[in-house]
């Protein structure tokens, strides 16, 4: 009866906790309101203001899914672009390791009961239940939710403690975390299914650290464990974005990518480092260790994975577009609808009367308008690639430069009304730039309207390109929208480093346009080549160098706006 009596007490103190968890964090974003996703929205203009605007938010709302899936959601809606997307994933994965500190509270204070958190749960609940049943205020009910629910979770992981504490010599324990920390499969594992079946990692860990109370758990299985769960605190996002488009879908992928990455590296690392000093693995590890060890590793996944954000978006892309079909029209097509409505919601009259507000509108429309034509540039080098051309792809690529120029119409015509607003020397300064900048979009984009149109030719006259050239056209397309991805990130970031990126790129261009236009001359001259096709082929990489010198003046106007 005594055992039964502690897998209840157990199961009681596990759901209190858990329902405390739950009703702090949806207090939390109750309070927090509309205001947080605005916050998120705006003040992401550069990717390390983005993690830490990810690391507050996630901080403040204890649940790092809830703002993942916020992210997705920006990103499903257009209103945030992947890059963006990266940076607050990044620190949401920093801000969620602060309920792990809640919870060591309780070990901190254990030399001192008036420290002890537990001590004071009892009051917690019953202010809380003050404030919730005879408050008639909504503001005030809602605190009475959050201090309720730190009430229950310090109560349930006293229950949790207490029902574990008899048993602590059990060999049984012992066993299941020695095998754990000599397989870090088995300890990875335990994290992601705890984590997925729970839906919270700060759920999982406060559960993993109760153990530890108790001098049950050794070092090397709480870091497998714990890497686990990071993994697992990706289904959140994962399950948001099943139903949204294939750019959410990315910014799901590059969440998972992130965790996936991180946790292997230091999986790999620890793996050694135990085996070399097993005495390091099998030492018992304490609660405040466990959130060091959460936060630490959070920060440093961050600070050597961050700088890499372009090559995740990248490495999303590849991926979702192999799983999901590169060749998904129609989901594209709801895209670019979805983003001009978006730009036309931007686009509000009401916000002419903050030219500052209207102003940071346009540039989310030009980053709209910059996605649509990088998913352009893709289908229409698929077009001239492809070894039988898809009559449907060419179409929608005529399709999406129509939708492009009419991004073009409405942002100008917008920028027009802020022009005659009254404004300061630096928002005249940046209104000119962002017209010069959203032509060079639209060319940028009716370049890669005439590669679409090579492709036909290259059709109509049944000529096929070498396998040879169509790689080198590949490569080339490839480097050049990566330039023009930075150009973007720098007019919508204000970012000089991904400035600096564009305008590198911009001279590898020329070069590469100069070389590759030797070389095709020369195999023209050889007869390798048929002249039509040849023809083509240069008519093909004079219109990507042109888009590269319509990148770098994008990088330039950036540059102009960050010397005032």
């Amino acid at each position: 009866m005594s055992v039964l009596g502690s897998i209840f007490a157990f199961l009681g103190g596990l759901g209190m906790f858990l329902y405390g968890m739950n009703m702090m964090s949806d207090g939390m974003q109750k309070m927090a309101g509309g205001k947080l996703q605005a916050l998120i929205r705006h003040l992401t203009s550069n990717r390390l203001l983005g993690i830490l605007m990810g690391t507050a938010i996630t901080a403040i709302i204890q649940s790092s899914g809830a703002t993942t899936v916020m992210v997705v959601g920006f990103v499903n809606a257009g209103m945030m672009n992947l890059a963006q997307a990266a940076g607050v994933i990044m620190g949401a994965n920093i801000g969620t390791t602060i309920t792990a500190w809640i919870v060591s509270l309780s070990q901190i204070g254990e030399a001192i009961k008036l420290l002890n958190p537990i001590f004071y749960a009892p009051l917690f609940i019953g202010v809380g239940s003050l404030f919730l049943l005879f408050s008639k205020n909504m503001k005030n009910k809602t605190k009475g939710q959050i201090i309720i629910g730190i009430g229950f979770l310090f109560a349930g992981l006293d229950g949790m403690s207490g029902s574990i504490k008899p048993y602590t010599d059990a060999p049984v324990f012992r066993m299941i975390f020695e095998v754990f920390g000599k397989n870090p499969f088995l300890g990875i594992l335990a994290g992601v299914i705890v984590t997925v079946a729970l839906q919270s990692s700060s759920a999982s860990v406060g559960i993993l650290q109760t153990l530890a109370m108790n001098g049950i758990v050794n070092t090397s299985s709480a870091i497998y464990i714990i890497l686990g769960e990071k993994i697992g605190s990706c289904s959140t996002a994962m399950i948001s974005a099943a139903g949204a488009n294939k750019t959410a879908k990315k910014a799901a992928a590059i969440h998972l990518m992130f965790n996936v990455i991180a946790c292997a590296a230091a999986g790999v690392i620890f793996f050694i480092l135990f085996h070399l000093r097993p005495d390091l693995g099998a030492r018992n590890i304490s609660s405040v260790q466990i959130s060091i060890f959460h936060t630490a590793f959070s920060v440093a996944a961050t600070a050597i994975i961050g700088p890499f954000a372009m090559k995740l978006v990248q490495l999303s892309d590849f991926l979702v577009d192999r799983i999901f079909g590169q060749d998904d029209e129609e989901d594209e097509e709801v895209e670019a609808r979805s983003s001009a409505e978006t730009v036309r919601r931007l686009l509000d009259d009401r916000f002419l009367a903050t030219p500052a507000v209207a102003i940071e509108n346009v540039v989310e429309g030009a980053g709209l308008m910059g996605d649509v034509v990088l998913k352009n540039g893709l289908r229409a080098m698929e077009v001239v690639t492809d070894e039988k051309m898809n009559e449907k792809k060419l179409e929608k690529v005529y399709a999406r430069e129509k939708s492009i120029n009419q991004f073009e119409t409405l942002l100008t015509d917008y920028l027009v009304k802020i022009s005659n607003q009254t404004l300061t020397e630096k928002q005249n300064s940046m209104v000119n730039h962002l017209f010069y900048a959203i032509s060079d979009i639209e060319r940028v984009g009716d370049h890669i309207e005439n590669i679409a149109e090579a492709g036909q030719m290259l059709n109509e006259h049944e000529v096929q390109l070498s396998d040879l050239a169509r790689d080198e056209l590949k490569a080339m397309n490839e480097k050049v929208l990566d330039g023009f991805r930075y150009s973007m990130s720098a007019l919508e970031n204000a970012n000089l480093d991904d400035c600096r990126k564009a305008k590198e790129i911009e001279k590898e261009i020329d070069e590469l346009e100069k070389r590759l236009r030797v070389e095709h001359i020369e195999r023209l001259s050889s007869g390798k080549c048929k002249t039509e096709a040849g023809v083509l082929f240069i008519d093909i990489i004079s219109n990507l160098e042109r888009m590269s010198d319509h990148s770098d003046n994008i990088a330039d106007y950036v540059k102009e706006e960050n010397k005032r």
